[in-house]
């Protein structure tokens, strides 16, 4: 599968093209202004080492782009379906790979279904493609009640019980594929979703095109629910998130080490050994990494341990540079457009980070194996096919000597190009961090 090799890149449209919060039928101004901006933008994606993309929301919607409109047309704030087969074309021209957020569990109110149970009611041969009580009321005084994505009343629940709902769903993943080309789908919500539809859009996906990726948001309980050879081929990482920034934070490496060794290590008992699930130290839905850290010196030092542990990496645009946003503003800090990408010390690094990560079979498919741990230090070890990768972190503003027996004499850092001599104790200088690979 060619995404566990991958570096992503998330980008949310509407807020990176600037469209307007409420969609009135406005169009962008020009190219710049619209998707095709992503067009400018590929120089920067792939200076960083990110050779696929996922795209937040961009089909039709009411505002924020998951209360969906219409599954088969792109925004009209951020263009028209020719604008982004434009992008995709130049995209795959370039060797990136596109993946498209799917909301695939409820749609907005401005739903062309929806709007006609609203209009006919119990005469609406759409009626049953959501969960609706023509007895009640809903908080929009519509005169009928529906069922709304918790408690949300302005994202009306699916029926996805209903052939005729996942014929529709179905048919709009093959338009994406057949017309653009689309190499994968992150669904939104996914620990919502009816396990059998979720197992049937596997199916499809399969059929439709070859190492199709398709990848859940789940914020808590069990991936492997949804995660496995009939299911879904990862799943966001939400536990080891909380515990990248928890530990930096708190100066207490033990929170995230205990998180991979209870994912990844390699103990019979370990939960997900052998997945791939998708890492970020932020995302459209959180804090930015940069507003989030107390210590700004910690933060390449965040992306290198992300990078590092066992999972697919994925960057927020914006926050390779340090860009800043406080979920306390609302959502919208957190989207926010920015006329170019910006470059500096920390895009360098983390483009170095990807380049390390993509050519390392150990650090795409790796164990994980703690070897030295402290509060403010840890060395782990990812190791396969005879490839192995000592990633070690400093988060002190001092230096630290780590005394272990490495295995191997030498060493070459995969991040500088530089060697290392393991004689002697390896010395990790303030806020510092090394990908060693062992030489014999």
């Amino acid at each position: 599968m060619w995404a566990y090799e991958s570096v992503f890149y998330q980008i949310y449209p509407l807020g990176f093209c600037g469209a307007p919060f409420e969609n009135d039928g406005s169009t962008p101004a020009s190219e710049q202004a619209g998707i095709q901006k992503v067009n400018g933008w590929i120089g920067h994606i792939k200076k960083l080492g990110a050779n696929a993309i996922y795209f937040s929301p961009l089909f039709e919607s009411d505002t924020h782009g998951y209360n969906t409109r219409d599954f088969r047309k792109v925004d009209c704030r951020l263009g028209t379906n020719e604008d982004f087969k434009k992008v995709c074309e130049t995209l795959h021209e370039e060797g990136i790979r596109v993946v498209l957020d799917g909301v695939f569990n409820h749609v907005g109110r401005g739903f062309w279904a929806f709007q006609d149970v609203v209009k006919n009611r119990e005469n609406s041969p759409y009626l049953h493609w959501f969960h609706i009580d023509l007895g009640g009321n809903s908080n929009y005084n519509d005169g009928l009640w529906y069922e709304g994505w918790e408690g949300n009343y302005d994202l009306v629940k699916l029926n996805l019980q209903n052939e005729e709902v996942i014929t529709h769903i179905f048919d709009s993943v093959r338009f994406w594929v057949d017309e653009f080309d689309i190499d994968g789908l992150r669904l939104d919500v996914a620990y919502c979703l009816d396990h059998n539809f979720v197992r049937r859009l596997r199916s499809l996906c399969d059929g439709l095109k070859p190492d199709f990726f398709l990848v859940g948001e789940m914020l808590h309980g069990d991936y492997k629910v949804l995660v496995n050879e009939g299911m879904l081929h990862s799943a966001t990482n939400y536990e080891c998130y909380k515990g990248l920034h928890s530990s930096f934070n708190s100066m207490n490496m033990f929170e995230i080490n205990h998180s991979l060794l209870r994912q990844f290590g390699a103990e019979n008992w370990t939960l997900y050994k052998g997945l791939h699930l998708f890492s970020f130290v932020d995302n459209h839905d959180v804090t930015r990494i940069a507003s989030l850290l107390g210590n700004e010196k910690h933060l390449p030092l965040i992306y290198a341990m992300m990078f590092g542990m066992p999972g697919i990496p994925c960057v927020y645009y914006g926050s390779e540079w340090g860009a800043r946003g406080n979920k306390s503003d609302g959502d919208q800090a957190l989207r926010a457009c920015f006329a170019e990408p910006q470059e500096n010390e920390l895009t360098a690094f983390i483009g170095k980070l990807a380049k390390a990560k993509k050519a390392s079979h150990a650090l795409n498919y790796g164990n994980f194996s703690s070897v030295v741990l402290t509060n403010r230090q840890c060395i782990f070890e990812r190791a396969a096919q005879g490839e192995r990768v000592l990633v070690a972190i400093n988060a002190d503003g001092e230096p630290y000597t780590a005394h272990f027996d490495a295995g191997c004499g030498t060493a070459v850092d995969l991040i500088s190009g530089e060697s290392h001599d393991f004689g002697g104790g390896s010395t990790l200088p303030p806020y510092s961090a090394f990908y060693w690979k062992c030489e014999a």
